[in-house]
């Protein structure tokens, strides 16, 4: 599986606005009568579902089909809630449902459910099983390997050898294997992982109570380094550092560009984050869904094939992550028109962006 690099990106941009151009005039098959579209997203504890994601779905699939009604759930990070979202929306016969799973064995009986009564899935962001239609995401592997080469270099000499903790994300989510693999094959032989652990529904308040029992178990000099799976994770971690007063502390990584990690960046609080341009992936799942509703082929959209534990060769759209550090903020985040300066920069905040160079 490989995700998209620059050329990868413009071609698939180019793609997406003939497939939207095609479905605005398509008026054949289902196209014909309104179309309902299911979006289940997994929670609220991770800031992107709700201010990112959603908004940016709703906004594209009404672009590309303004016939179509988009009926949206949220799990709040609990199986149960999503398997009976989904049965909801299977009742209720919608063209397409587009499901961001919370744990993909506990809905993949959903999955099938949808498939017979002929309404295909398209797993968005994590990798759903069952008979799915398309999965759209950004390349995980890459995601931790990108976190794994940044807590090297954050690290310095102490890379040689040093001691790391863990923190990964819920193992419920499929995401979460794939990121700590990828982190896994660049830090081992490199330094020593002394504690690993799993952080259930990716949540802040247990990033921080992991965090805090390993400080107490290791005691802070022995911490050299923290691998933390996104920005919700390494919020806690931080927190606990700052409560065991650890000083200087230690590099964290993190993912998902949230605001606060920027700002947490920008102070030299957190070393990185993985910024994944959601407005890709959400147009990405946008053209696939729609295209699946009208009951058109998604060939032209598809990049590469996936294999789920019960799905070989899941037609896909893997994307390309980037690493952010307080140097590189300036020609990522702001240049791509995700934050401003002035969002980042509170007044509080004005001279560390001085020093990072974050001026207007």
């Amino acid at each position: 599986m490989r995700g998209l690099g620059l050329r990868g990106v413009a071609g698939l941009l180019a793609v997406l606005l003939s497939v939207s151009l095609a479905a605005c005039t398509d008026n054949g098959g289902e196209g014909e009568g309104e179309l309902t579209i299911g979006l289940l997203l997994p929670s609220r504890a991770v800031p992107r579902w709700e201010k990112s994601d959603k908004p940016l779905i709703e906004k594209r699939v009404k672009e590309l089909c303004p016939e179509c009604t988009i009926v949206y759930a949220n799990a709040e990070n609990d199986a149960a809630s999503q398997r009976q979202q989904m049965t909801s929306m299977i009742t209720r016969g919608v063209s397409a449902l587009m499901l961001d799973v919370v744990d993909p064995k506990a809905l993949r009986s959903s999955v099938r459910a949808a498939q017979r009564e002929g309404i295909p899935v398209v797993a968005y962001d994590r990798l759903a099983e069952g008979p799915i239609s398309g999965f759209v995401s950004f390349d995980g592997a890459q995601v931790g390997r990108l976190q794994g080469q940044a807590l090297l270099e954050g690290m310095g000499a102490r890379a040689d050898g040093g001691g790391v903790v863990m923190m990964n994300g819920d193992p419920s989510s499929p995401n979460a294997a794939w990121y700590e693999g990828g982190a896994r094959s660049v830090l081992r032989d490199e330094v020593r992982i002394l504690k690993s652990y799993d952080t259930l529904g990716w949540r802040t308040e247990n990033a921080h109570d992991h965090m805090s029992a390993a400080i107490s178990d290791l005691g802070p000099s022995r911490i050299d380094g923290v691998l933390a799976a996104n920005d919700s994770i390494a919020a806690g971690v931080i927190s606990a550092l700052k409560s065991a007063r650890v000083s200087p502390l230690p590099p964290v990584t993190g993912q998902d560009a949230d605001l606060d990690a920027v700002q947490r960046i920008v102070k030299g609080e957190q070393y990185m984050t993985v910024y994944k341009p959601f407005r890709l992936e959400t147009e990405a799942a946008a053209a696939m869904a729609v295209a699946l509703a009208r009951g058109n082929d998604i060939d032209a959209l598809v990049t590469t094939k996936v294999d789920s534990p019960t799905t070989k060769d899941v037609p896909a759209i893997l994307l390309t992550p980037t690493a952010v550090t307080r140097e590189t903020i300036g020609r990522t985040l702001v240049r791509d028109g995700v934050y401003t300066i002035d969002q980042i920069c509170t007044p509080k905040l004005r001279p560390a962006c001085d020093r990072a160079g974050l001026t207007r």
